[in-house]
């Protein structure tokens, strides 16, 4: 019997080409979608689950808020780490981490850059359990000196991993470092990013400055709930008597596997993800879906008139309800089946792509074959059965003597639930089209939008070698030289990394109060360089001396936030780290401008002379437009010559900030690819009913041109009723469409303002679709030939 079912359903296949294309196709894309997504949202969700104790490791925060000034941290003082261990007997083990960047890499006449080369305690090879190929796992770090490679690392500087234990490698061009170990490469679903990890010497102070990362092991009968209501003991003993009365603190502790898609806190070591765009993308990956099953049910359901004999017959011979509905729904199965074994092929053709717009490395059977097939045919199955259902119901429901004689009763309630389906494709459609807009509008604002500086045509390098830095001033008059390099100036770091420093300072009016400010190290051609403009008073100068110790810059922000008017002249403090304190006087007020991303706001910024030459090694460069790749050339030479064993490697300016909007970029692109295929299944969908309706009015459509009907009447009146929905679902749609993308406006610091045109114009753009694709197939039939039109009965 079962197999007689199938045979039927091959059959039908055959039999309705048209109606059968428009399913398979729209099933096999809805399900290709669903199967990538899942593989995105899976990744995700994945973050940090490596390590064997992945449920008891946690990341120490704190944040805080007094007199005006807060802050919400990722990074902790040194010491946090052993006070922690030391206090609270839960804690298994504490380690920090030195995000400090690396350098230089020797070993014979090897030399690799790496900036990911991080300082840590040996406690951390035991928290996380990294997997090593060669080596004490448990105390490859624990003397002086020490250094694990990652596998890709020790391969590309001895050929072979198991060559490179025991070895010694040059650091930075000072730093003997012995190998004593080698580990797997961690994988790509980890917040952490590493090729190295060195001995990081214990703390020797007590400061409160925040620099480095914590992460505690609980043992495992620890309550993390418990513990983190007794943090707050830890401000009382340790951090109370050095803060201002008044000051609202909370230490938190983070777990490890929420830290990917939950942290947004200030000098995170990557950007991170975010819950509500995995949320987002599932929700649009299941509409994509639904979209496609909608298709099914609304064409089984208005092709039920050509099946009315074959129920009544099948009804006369002694099929019941249940053996009709298992027909249909054994139909419906088929249909999804092949269109599962398509999916599978447009997934795999589709994958690449994908990566490259998601930015992962994902692979359709990554998580075992079986496992994969065994879920793909249980979910296909139960898809096949949701969209069956309804069609199965409602079809097997006719009574047999109406049937017989092709009597379909009242259909008002179908037809209704038939245009209520229409109507949720579009709501789909038109939201993803408008949220695709938005997107679109806010990336190309901040691609665009005046940052205080001219970023164009401005390239950043490191300098590495600190003898290099000692003659900065002689290196720069070098470049400067060649006339495809207009200008050059040194600083501390490069802008647009979002990791520039903070420090707390003393200001003139208040020298109780400390203010919070961003402080950033720059030489005195960095103004002009950058084209940054002064509000009041000067630049630096580097013919005075004293500029470089006891003179700063503001920005206009920082003058604002401390109500000064005139800001020239006044006076700053802070202890230095010797415990004394430094006075320095403010010579000139920068116009603001922005040296983080634009999802933060411009912050209140002291720019100062670096007091020692190791400060200044970063440089900016500004090419000439003409002569860009000249430029580079001859910047390269000139970097050779003066050190000859790093490699020379550049960032253009307008890059560093482009990479702070990777991931809008991307959730745009995969918003718009998704919009795409909503767009192509519901216009499947469209197409589909429009063939039906226009097969059923054949005869009708003949009659009226004869009569002396227009092609555009008779397009209009098989159109209308499908266009309808479409309109309706732009009303419903528009409002969620403006709340949605508000929200996500909101996580911009600075950003576009929704105008109605974009959402009308989304409304628009899905009806504009909709006629199309609904009127090139009633043209066709409106421009039939009436005398063939008539023959058909």
């Amino acid at each position: 019997m079962i197999r007689n079912y199938f045979l039927i359903a091959w059959r039908n296949l055959r039999k309705n080409k048209i109606y059968s294309a428009v399913n398979i196709i729209g099933l096999a894309t809805g399900l290709a979608v669903f199967w990538l997504m899942a593989l995105y949202v899976t990744d995700e969700l994945s973050y940090d689950r490596y390590p064997p104790n992945a449920s008891r490791i946690y990341r120490v925060t704190h944040s805080g808020q007094s007199g005006g000034n807060s802050f919400n941290l990722a990074i902790t003082p040194s010491s946090f780490a052993p006070t922690l261990l030391n206090d609270y007997p839960e804690i298994g083990d504490a380690a920090r981490i030195d995000a400090e960047g690396g350098g230089t890499l020797v070993y014979g006449d090897k030399k690799i850059q790496r900036n990911d080369i991080f300082a840590v305690d040996n406690s951390l090879l035991k928290i996380f359990g990294f997997p090593f190929l060669y080596g004490d796992a448990q105390n490859a770090l624990s003397t002086p000196g020490s250094i694990v490679l990652t596998r890709t690392l020790a391969e590309q500087l001895f050929g072979k991993a198991e060559d490179a234990l025991n070895k010694t490698i040059i650091l930075d061009n000072q730093l003997p470092s012995k190998v004593t170990g080698v580990m797997h490469d961690l994988p790509a679903n980890s917040h952490l990013s590493f090729s190295a990890l060195r001995w990081l010497s214990p703390p020797t102070d007590n400061s409160l400055n925040s620099y480095l990362y914590t992460y505690i092991l609980l043992k495992k009968d620890a309550n993390p709930a418990a513990l983190q209501s007794r943090l707050a003991g830890f401000y009382d003993r340790h951090l109370k008597a050095r803060m201002q009365p008044g000051t609202q603190y909370a230490m938190e502790l983070q777990p490890l596997t929420s830290i990917h898609l939950h942290s947004h806190l200030d000098y995170e070591m990557a950007r991170n993800g975010d819950v509500r765009y995995v949320w987002l993308f599932s929700a649009i990956a299941f509409l994509v879906l639904i979209i496609a099953i909608i298709n099914y049910i609304n064409l089984a359901t208005a092709r039920s008139s050509l099946r009315l004999k074959e129920i009544g017959v099948r009804k006369v011979i002694g099929s019941g309800r249940r053996q009709l509905a298992i027909l249909f729904l054994i139909e419906s199965v088929f249909f999804t089946l092949l269109a599962a074994a398509i999916a599978t092929v447009l997934a795999t053709l589709l994958t690449p792509a994908f990566n490259t717009l998601s930015g992962k490395e994902l692979s359709l059977w990554q998580f075992g074959a079986m496992r994969t097939i065994t879920i793909l045919i249980t979910f296909t199955l139960a898809t096949g059965l949701l969209g069956g259902a309804y069609p199965a119901a409602f079809l097997s429901g006719f009574h047999t003597l109406p049937s017989l004689k092709g009597q379909q009763g009242d259909l008002s309630g179908t037809i209704l639930f038939r245009k209520s389906l229409v109507t949720f494709q579009f709501v789909v459609t038109v939201f993803l089209i408008a949220g695709s807009a938005i997107i679109y509008l806010q990336l190309r604002y901040m691609q665009h939008k005046d940052l205080g500086f001219n970023k164009d045509q401005v390239l950043s390098f490191h300098i590495s070698n600190r003898d290099v830095r000692e003659h900065i001033e002689d290196f720069k008059q070098q470049m400067l030289k060649d006339p495809s390099v207009q200008a050059a100036a040194a600083a501390g770091n490069p802008i647009g990394n979002n990791d520039i420093g903070s420090t707390a300072l003393y200001f003139e009016q208040n020298t109780t109060t400390p203010v919070k400010v961003q402080t950033f190290y720059v030489d005195a051609d960095y103004l002009p360089t950058l084209q940054i403009g002064l509000a009041a008073g000067r630049n630096f100068s580097a013919t005075q001396p004293t500029d470089r110790f006891h003179s700063i810059l503001i920005n206009e922000t920082l003058a604002r936030r401390l109500g000064w008017a005139n800001a020239i002249g006044k006076r700053v403090q802070w202890p230095n780290n010797g415990g004394e304190t430094q006075f320095a006087t403010i010579i000139g007020v920068v116009k603001d401008f922005n040296i983080y991303s634009l999802q933060h706001t411009i912050q209140p910024l002291v720019l100062q002379m670096p007091p020692v030459r190791k400060e200044e090694d970063n440089l900016c460069v500004r090419l000439n437009r003409s002569r860009i790749t000249q430029g580079l050339q001859y910047i390269e030479s000139v970097y050779k010559k003066w050190d000859a064993t790093t490699p020379f490697e550049y960032h253009f300016l307008d890059d560093n900030f482009s990479r702070q909007y990777a991931a809008e970029r991307r959730q745009g692109s995969l918003l718009l690819t998704f919009t795409a295929l909503a767009i192509l299944i519901a216009c499947l969908g469209l197409f589909g009913l429009v063939t039906f309706s226009v097969g059923q009015r054949t005869k009708e459509i003949g009659v009226r041109k004869v009569l002396g009907a227009s092609v555009t009447r008779i397009v209009l009146l098989v159109s209308k009723d499908l266009i309808k929905p479409v309109l309706l679902a732009s009303a419903i749609s528009i409002p969620l469409a403006w709340f949605a993308t508000s929200r996500w406006l909101q996580g911009f610091a600075y950003h576009i303002s929704l105008n109605i045109v974009v959402f009308l114009t989304a409304g628009i753009v899905a009806a504009l679709i909709a006629m199309f694709t609904v009127g090139w197939q009633a043209m066709r039939a409106a421009r039939a030939n009436p005398a063939e039109s008539l023959r058909t009965e």
